[in-house]
């Protein structure tokens, strides 16, 4: 993306105030083209496959389909587009959540307008752009639980499958993955599928809480407490 290319994105919110209002801070920086808007996660996802925007900005809480959700799906339709999730606040479930369905960005709903054009800017560049608090109460959170009773050996994974865990616990999206590896995001999906199986663990958000447990992310929890 050179820097005179405008950025563009798909806005889903079901106020249409708040739409409004993210359109005119994105717009109003000269820096993105908004190319559509949606009001659940259900019009998002048919809004982004017909429009495929660089960056879709989206809340959590919606009626029908949810952020969440929507986010999943959308990954596994487009898996190069980006996503920041915006939140009232940022609790750490939530973080989790967003993480494993694989956003990029997440961002608190009233945050300053620059904030909001910055987060923009970083995810559709391809950086991770998530709150430095939220991410260590994410982490103290889980560092500070007992084991899950599904936990299992981490010798149970093989290099590839720990490779691929390592990087979805990590927010990178899986077509992100997918390319790191040489292989197509299935392949990826049926890699963490597998994984969960091998474990034990029924969703995304453990499986993430299970990576962080077992030290795959090390690296991330001593870069975040060195800020």
């Amino acid at each position: 993306m050179s820097a005179t290319e405008s950025v563009t994105v798909l806005i889903v919110d079901d106020h249409p105030i708040m739409r409004k209002g993210l359109r005119d801070v994105l717009e109003g920086s000269g820096r993105f083209a908004v190319v559509g808007e949606a009001g659940d996660g259900e019009e998002a996802l048919r809004a982004a496959v017909e429009l495929k925007p660089q960056v879709v900005v989206m809340d959590v809480i919606m009626p029908r389909v949810d952020g969440i959700d929507a986010c999943r799906e959308l990954m596994a339709l487009l898996p190069d587009t980006r996503v920041i999730m915006l939140t009232v606040a940022p609790q750490e479930d939530a973080v989790i959540d967003a993480i494993a369905a694989g956003a990029t960005g997440y961002l608190e709903k009233y945050a300053p307008p620059e904030e909001l054009v910055t987060a923009v800017l970083d995810v559709a560049a391809g950086r991770l752009n998530v709150p430095d608090e939220a991410v260590k109460r994410v982490f103290a959170m889980l560092q500070g639980q007992q084991p899950m009773a599904s936990r299992k050996p981490l010798e149970r994974l093989t290099a590839i499958e720990r490779e691929t865990l390592t990087y979805f616990a990590s927010g990178t999206p899986y077509g992100e993955i997918a390319r790191h590896r040489g292989i197509s995001v299935v392949t990826v999906r049926n890699t963490l599928y597998r994984i969960q199986d091998k474990l034990g663990i029924e969703t995304k958000p453990e499986l993430v809480i299970w990576a962080v447990r077992n030290g795959l992310v090390d690296d991330i929890v001593v870069g975040i407490d060195e800020q």
